[in-house]
């Protein structure tokens, strides 16, 4: 099989879109969520995205294909919130470890399916790792700034359980992505160097790395600006850095470039289709998506791009069909 690296050094890989806008264009109901396994479940568990790897297989079944169809060499397991932690919400922390492999084995089969018809174009699995709903370095009650939801070690161990069912379900790389804080990134980071040394039977996978700089200020939610931020998680030896959500490509584009500058490793990046709406819906058509992250490929600043939110298989065609051509920064 080979292995991601070696593509890496050849072209410019694409990776998927979103799954959420995937999923919503089934019109999934509470009963879907639940399917039969969960049908008398005492929680509403509407939007939990990641259940339906247990109820509805079929659906993300579905999913991963279309961006397959579309070019995508690597394509993110339907984990992004599959921690006990995230799960907690819907009581559903005990299934966390089924969660993560059940997405990994759904995305692990469409890949394969997809190498085994085009050799000279393998498809990769990234385990997506998603932030967590509680942050280590913000305090969620204004009158104590020291007060923690959660702690160092339990976001350590939700991440550490999340990884060894990704690993246990055949990805080929883990995607610590969308990254607001970066001390939960670190307990990831940890979490899977631990998975590692506690099973060196196993060949480490590559770690990629993706934050989210939420507004114009250039800086994460948590407050650190970009140089910042790669220089706290540099020591991972990560096989790419980069940026995904939050933003769309054109208000992105500053943070790419400076990224591209400091960087020793890959650079990523897959922007949502432009800012939302007024009604939280995304606008941005798959032209003009692709068109800049077409300019950014030409400037030699990307190695791997894609869409987040509110971008589709269309897009990801676009994109994968104007970089194709195009020599991956060096």
């Amino acid at each position: 099989m080979p292995k991601i690296r070696e593509e890496l050094q050849k072209r410019i890989l694409v990776i998927d879109g979103a799954m959420g806008t995937m999923i919503q264009r089934f019109k999934p109901t509470e009963a879907t969520y639940r399917g039969e396994r969960f049908k008398d479940w005492k929680l509403d568990v509407k939007n939990n995205s990641d259940l339906l790897n247990l109820t509805q297989p079929q659906i993300i079944e579905d999913i991963h294909p279309q961006y397959l169809e579309s070019g995508a060499d690597i394509i993110e397991t339907n984990t992004f919130a599959a921690t006990a932690i995230a799960q907690a919400d819907f009581d559903l922390q005990d299934f966390a470890y089924e969660l993560n492999v059940e997405g990994a084995k759904i995305a692990r089969k469409a890949a394969d399916d997809y190498t085994s018809r085009n050799p000279q174009k393998p498809r990769f699995v990234a385990g997506a790792i998603g932030p967590l709903n509680k942050t280590l370095s913000l305090s969620p009650d204004v009158n104590n700034p020291g007060y923690r939801a959660v702690s160092f070690n339990e976001v350590v161990s939700a991440y550490y359980d999340q990884v060894r069912g990704l690993t246990d379900g055949g990805v080929d790389s883990l995607l610590i992505e969308t990254i607001f804080d970066t001390l939960n990134a670190k307990g990831a980071i940890f979490a899977i160097k631990k998975y590692f040394r506690d099973h060196p039977e196993k060949t480490p996978l590559p770690i990629m790395i993706s934050g989210t700089i939420t507004d114009a200020s250039g800086r994460t939610l948590s407050g650190q600006t970009l140089e910042a931020f790669y220089t706290s998680i540099a020591h991972a030896k990560p096989l790419s850095v980069g940026l995904n959500c939050a933003l769309g490509a054109k208000e992105m584009r500053p943070h790419i470039a400076e990224l591209s500058q400091i960087a020793s490793c890959y650079v990523s990046a897959y922007p949502n289709a432009g800012l939302p709406n007024a009604m939280g819906e995304y606008d941005e058509t798959p032209d003009a998506t692709a068109h800049f992250l077409e300019d950014w490929a030409s400037e030699g600043l990307v190695n791997i791009v894609g869409g987040c939110c509110g971008t589709t298989p269309d897009h990801i065609k676009h994109i994968a069909d104007k970089v194709k051509n195009i020599t991956p920064r060096t």
